[in-house]
């Protein structure tokens, strides 16, 4: 048997913590880590953000508790943005002392950490990466919703009438997320095209990718 050490002591043996307003981003995502966040108290949103508000939330935490630490066990960058919802106050622990703080746990504490935030990680990066599937989805429909039948037998096209800015906030997804999924659909064949003229030579396997 062994005992979990309190978080909360770990977290206060590194300083004082840090204040933050609502709004403040406390973590963008896929940005290298050095250092690791410990929420005192207040709300913190997690998802994807854009242009300074978050776009798609995944979930929300309260503290007291450990925001990114499961990433810093990986030793791999957050796939969430962080954005606080009210005021509180945050630890922002050096990662190389963090690391250091659970290196000299238990090794049976170790391996369960370690496990859990390797169970945690792969769980969040598979809700992130369904978001971008979601966004193809959305992409693939609205072609299929705007297209035109082109005339002596061509394929169907889709006349971008708007800014490609305009479109992705329609869909509600970033603009370059919106340029990124034609990119795809291109380089597989399902659009084809040039300028403000996209045409559909497969319409049905949009039909298929806009179901998801």
């Amino acid at each position: 048997m062994f005992t979990m050490p309190s978080m909360s002591q770990i977290a206060s043996t590194f300083g004082q913590p840090e204040s933050f307003a609502p709004g403040s981003w406390l973590r963008q995502r896929r940005q290298p880590l050095d250092s690791v966040l410990y929420l005192e108290s207040g709300s913190v949103m997690l998802g994807v953000g854009q242009d300074s508000a978050m776009r798609h939330q995944l979930g929300q935490v309260e503290g007291p508790t450990w925001l990114d630490a499961a990433f810093a066990l990986q030793e791999r960058p957050s796939c969430l943005d962080m954005q606080a919802q009210t005021a509180g106050r945050i630890y922002i622990i050096p990662l190389a002392r963090f690391l250091s703080s659970v290196a000299e746990l238990a090794p049976a504490v170790q391996h369960l950490l370690k496990d859990l935030a390797r169970a945690y990680c792969s769980q969040t990066e598979l809700a992130v990466s369904r978001l971008a599937q979601d966004a193809e989805a959305r992409c693939a429909q609205w072609l299929l919703n705007h297209a035109s039948p082109g005339g002596n037998g061509n394929a169907l096209h889709v006349t971008l009438k708007a800014r490609k800015r305009l479109i992705a906030a329609q869909l509600g997804i970033a603009p370059e997320t919106f340029s990124r999924v034609l990119r795809q659909l291109r380089e597989h064949g399902l659009i084809a095209g040039r300028g403000n003229v996209i045409e559909l030579p497969k319409p049905g396997a949009l039909e298929v990718l806009a179901l998801g």
